[in-house]
């Protein structure tokens, strides 16, 4: 160990950060690109562009839900 390298993380946990990393930036991105899709259409109908994509959604948190207490 030099000086210059200070760090104390060993390198197969550094590689495992990246990796983690790598997959939460998709994630991230497609809620950003959902909520600005719904934002925009907040914009163009106005409350109806608001509660229709919820009221479209209601099935998807049906099997979410389903799934979360089935374990």
């Amino acid at each position: 160990m030099t000086l210059m390298d200070t760090t104390t993380v060993p390198k197969a946990q550094h590689a495992r950060n990246d990796a983690d990393a790598a997959a939460v930036a998709p994630i991230l991105l497609s809620v950003a690109v959902f909520i600005a899709g719904w934002a925009t259409s907040v914009a163009l109908w106005g409350i109806p562009g608001f509660y229709i994509p919820a009221l479209a959604l209601v099935p998807l948190m049906w099997v979410v839900l389903l799934i979360i207490s089935r374990g």
